[in-house]
């Protein structure tokens, strides 16, 4: 178990919805990531975490997502309501893990037709740079950080917890 600092009963959950820096969170009990049959990424409770960076997203809206990831309260309290965070699953400071995996689907636009359009997402060139700066930052503020590998073809085990998924914008 990994202990991070006490933060008491609750965690605050601070910005605001937008656009730009895509992600979608699931809630999950355990997930894992496999590449070429091998697992690359695997962690307990805590949050997957899927990212898209798109064209023109940048290091300050990778550090703003984190920190809304990190504080994000849905997680139960002893009360089962969503009160708590992926820093302190159980009110005690025990951080869940984040697997946190890039996905540049999350940029698709079906609008036009039965073929999604992927011309949002960020060129691969930045979305890898963007994609490691979060991860970087993510291992700096989080002790339990697991990934999938940029570009490959993964494949995704996961038990959501509730299930609960939230999509996640920050501008």
């Amino acid at each position: 178990m990994y202990l991070c600092p006490p933060r008491g009963p609750q965690c605050p959950s601070g910005g605001r919805a937008g656009a730009d820096l895509i992600s979608l969170l699931q809630r999950v009990s355990e997930a894992r990531v496999l590449v070429d049959g091998a697992v690359v990424g695997d962690i307990g409770a805590g949050l997957l975490v899927l990212v898209c960076a798109e064209r023109g997203d940048t290091d300050a809206l990778a550090d703003k997502l984190l920190a809304k990831v990190l504080k994000l309260r849905i997680f139960s309290d002893d009360a089962g309501k969503m009160n708590r965070c992926v820093q302190d699953l159980d009110g005690q400071g025990a951080c869940g893990g984040l697997l946190i995996v890039s996905q540049f689907t999350l940029a698709a636009d079906a609008s036009g037709g039965n073929r999604p359009s992927f011309t949002k997402a960020a060129p691969p060139d930045e979305g890898r740079r963007l994609y490691d700066y979060f991860v970087a930052q993510a291992r700096a503020a989080h002790p339990v950080v697991q990934t999938g590998r940029f570009a490959a073809d993964m494949q995704v085990h996961l038990v959501n917890d509730g299930p609960v998924t939230i999509p996640l914008r920050v501008n």
